[in-house]
């Protein structure tokens, strides 16, 4: 058994043939407003 990973591969790996790609971030952050209602409603639970 060996404790180091076999890392030959990933020296031979090349970058350059990466497809570049774009992120878009699609999680946004909700309002204020939004926050202060889910508060109130789990305070009536």
């Amino acid at each position: 058994m060996c404790d180091k990973p076999d890392l030959s591969e990933v020296e031979k790996f090349d970058k350059k043939k990466l497809k570049k790609t774009n992120t878009e971030e699609k999680n946004t952050l909700p309002s204020k407003e939004t926050i202060e209602q889910e508060k109130e409603t789990a305070k009536s639970s």
